[in-house]
């Protein structure tokens, strides 16, 4: 199925949008201030070794120097940027320091026998790359042992290994892994560095495969170009922008185009397909129009209403979607829809309608983890059939893997989508300050009632002269109309004076009484 992508850019941030059928099936955002460092590649310097620790500060160009634990080094690599000195390990140290490659491909722990100090010095040059970001007053989590992911593959410079994704089926391990060690091997038979099968790839074509392994390997090469030229705490590689990753990750042969709306960017992409995706290059395009580049298919519409909990349907249905930490519910409903024929033709047709909505909603708010679909109640064994082939119909043209099981007694759809990155709602918006995320508030007349029983128990325990109410507008008008003679009475209870004040910026849950 043929689809575009718009790309909106700005300084502070860019939006990407993948149409298919006119209609936005994914929306993928980037915040300049919220891009974090991990994946990125330093040439950092070693300010200093702390033996007690068995780890190091290295200086990578930023406010605070980041952390090397000892059993994130491969010295080998490390003696490759260091001028030699006394006490600095050998040859045969370094290599004694490295175990053999686990079975995901990374270097597993050195030996401890050789501590960090014999291993690093200070101001010793290291490539480094980052783990973790920093976090408050802590500094970056580094690595020594390099890998830089692809599309398909995760490439392993330092490292011969060829593994493949524990999440593929283990029979099919085994001949894929036959398959990348042919695809991979250089034309004098020879590795020239490791890879990960990632999970999916298990369906890629060898020419897929084959572009991937080329992209990765021209970075590498390009990396330690880099690292002959530049000074120490310089970045080396930046892990992909977003606009990069489009082109790595959601350009395929059903692309049409990619319409960017900034001519800078556009050319600085198109700079960077060439050399690396040069057959991306004849889909790029600079969108000039005086239209918003969203507003070409309602994009921003979408992602309005892919923030909201009802979704309507053309017929008149609509779906509910609550998205919770464990799981997402979604709810099917014939709403207005009242069919031409029977109730089961209602039913059968509201539930087709909402399967493919559900589909693009998965995608468009990128919802991941276990969802738990309620159809409506389908009597006829060939309408379940029917609208649960529909729905893995429609779930097929999803980039990322999902799972489906089939009808329970209960009449209701399991089924699971791999994590992939924040929800759509969890990047857009956050918990309401009124209800603080519970999507409800107690009524005017609960946080009376609240107030009323709070005075009672502060007047058996204090003895001031007034009791004083600050609470929301509305809380204040029921209580100086309906509510006025619960007040009074309570007032006469206790034998003290309670005043009211309205404060415009409390929620209508809340209220402090002051004691005068």
């Amino acid at each position: 199925m043929s689809q575009d992508i718009l790309i909106n850019w700005s300084p502070q941030e860019t939006r990407v949008a993948v149409v298919e059928q006119g209609a936005a099936q994914e929306v993928h955002l980037e915040r300049t201030l919220e891009r974090g460092l991990v994946g990125n590649i330093y040439l950092g310097k070693v300010s200093r070794v702390l033996p007690g620790m068995q780890s190091a500060f290295i200086d990578i160009g930023l406010d605070r120097a980041a952390f090397l634990h000892v059993a994130d080094l491969m010295p080998n690599i490390a003696a490759k940027h260091a001028a030699p000195r006394a006490g600095a390990p050998t040859a045969s140290e370094s290599e004694a320091a490295t175990q053999a490659p686990g079975a995901n491909g990374k270097l597993l722990t050195p030996n401890p026998v050789l501590p960090i100090e014999r291993q690093i010095f200070e101001g010793q040059a290291l490539m480094v790359q980052v783990l973790k970001d920093p976090i408050g007053t802590k500094g970056a989590r580094l690595t020594a042992q390099i890998s830089i992911a692809g599309r398909l593959l995760v490439f392993l410079p330092q490292d011969n290994h060829i593994g493949v994704s524990q999440k593929i089926p283990p029979a099919q391990r085994d001949a894929l892994r036959q398959r990348l060690l042919r695809l991979t091997a250089t034309t004098d038979g020879s590795a020239a560095g490791g890879f990960i099968l990632r999970t999916n790839a298990e369906d890629a074509t060898d020419e897929e495969l084959t572009d991937d392994t080329a992209y990765l390997r021209k970075t590498w090469l390009r990396i330690k170009e880099a690292s002959t030229r530049q000074p120490s705490a310089t970045l080396l590689h930046e892990d992909l922008n977003l606009m990069q990753r489009v082109l790595r990750d959601l350009v395929g042969a059903d692309t049409h185009s990619i319409r960017i709306d900034s001519r800078e960017q556009h050319g600085l992409l198109s700079a960077f397909a060439a050399e690396f995706m040069p057959d991306t290059v004849a889909k790029l395009q600079h969108y000039s129009g005086e239209r918003p580049i969203f507003d070409l298919f309602n994009v921003d519409e979408d992602i309005v209403r892919a923030l909201s909990r009802r979704v309507d349907l053309k017929s008149g249905g609509y779906l509910v979607i609550d998205q919770t930490e464990a799981l997402t519910t979604v709810d099917v409903n014939t709403g207005g829809f009242v069919g031409a024929r029977n109730f089961d033709d209602t039913v059968f047709r509201t539930n087709l309608e909402a399967s493919q909505a559900i589909a693009r909603q998965l995608r468009l708010r990128n919802l991941g983890g276990i969802v738990i679909v309620d159809f409506i109640d389908m009597v006829r064994e060939d309408h379940r059939d029917s609208v649960l082939g529909e729905f893995r119909k429609q779930l097929a043209r999803d980039r990322v893997k999902t799972m489906t099981g089939g009808f329970s007694q209960l009449g209701l759809l399991e089924m699971t989508r791999k994590r992939t990155r924040e929800s759509l709602a969890h990047m857009l918006s956050e918990p309401c300050a009124a209800c603080s995320g519970k999507g409800v508030v107690k009524t005017a007349r609960s946080v009376c009632y609240d107030i009323l029983r709070e005075i009672l128990r502060e007047a058996r325990a204090f003895n001031p002269r007034e009791f004083r109410v600050v609470a929301s507008a509305k809380v204040v008008e029921l209580f100086l109309d309906e509510e006025r003679a619960h007040l009074a009475g309570l007032s006469d209870f206790i034998g003290k004076p309670i005043s009211l004040q309205s404060e415009g910026s409390m929620t209508q849950e809340q209220y402090d009484i002051v004691l005068l």
